[in-house]
């Protein structure tokens, strides 16, 4: 079920090494039902956008199916392998 109303926007780059459109981020407003849980009243809205990581990061390392990148299938060893952040060196 998706937690975003229309309209909502998705947001798109051209990988020139894939030759194809990738997304790479998306918005929209929260539907009211969603926020009711989180202690919010009826009548107010919240705006939601954010970035995609994973998409960029599985064509940096070749990873082809999102589920070998977070959950519980990632193999650790590519995490110790390839830190995505290195601070200090």
């Amino acid at each position: 079920q998706q937690c975003l109303e229309h309209p909502w926007m998705n947001d798109f780059s051209y990988h020139e090494g894939l030759k194809k459109w990738v997304e790479i981020g998306n918005s929209g407003m929260f539907r009211p039902e969603m926020l009711l849980p989180m202690g919010f009243p009826e009548d107010v809205r919240v705006i939601a956008w954010g970035l995609s990581l994973e998409r960029p990061t599985m064509i940096l390392y070749g990873i082809d199916n999102i589920r070998d990148l977070s959950g519980h299938k990632v193999e650790l060893h590519l995490i110790k392998r390839n830190p995505i952040c290195r601070i200090g060196i």
